[in-house]
């Protein structure tokens, strides 16, 4: 049995297949134009149903950056940034020689360390010649002593 041979009766009318065929096609196609209306017109309505915020307190704060910018001169911004550039292109500088000088410093305290060693050597062998010229100046007189003594004894008239 094809589609061609195909009939249907209602009511007394004969409907042949290729018409049942054609109004089913059309049928459907006007059920998913009428499914997808309804759609469009659900979803429709759910965007009318959004509220839209008041967006005044945005605006105003929108305007109060605009503002504090302007008072900011951010416009000015480049020029004071090639100027901090700058001054930190100094103090590195700067750093660089105070790193010298300070190596220079280490260097001189290692130097004080070592006069200070040899002071307190110098100072050491001062007390050893202290101690041996007392020593020595009482050796001396003592030998006068004993030479006065000599002389006295050799001749004790005189």
């Amino acid at each position: 049995m094809s589609l061609a041979e195909t009939e249907l009766n209602i009511g007394g009318t004969s409907f042949k297949g290729v018409y049942i065929a054609i109004l089913f096609s059309l049928a459907t196609t006007l059920g998913g134009g009428v499914w997808t209306a309804s759609s469009l017109y659900g979803r429709l309505e759910a965007v009318e149903s959004v509220s839209i915020p008041n967006i005044t307190p945005i605006e105003e704060k929108v305007l109060l950056i605009e503002r504090e910018l302007a008072a900011n001169d951010v416009s000015q911004l480049q020029g004071k940034l090639a100027t901090l550039g700058t001054n930190l292109k100094t103090i590195i500088d700067q750093q660089e020689k105070l790193l010298l000088i300070d190596e220079n410093v280490n260097d001189l305290e290692k130097e004080i360390e070592a006069m200070k060693a040899t002071v307190t050597k110098a100072e050491l062998v001062t007390e050893k010649v202290s101690g041996f010229e007392a020593k020595l100046t009482t050796m001396k007189r003592e030998v006068e002593d004993l030479w006065s003594a000599m002389d006295y004894l050799s001749n004790p008239l005189k």
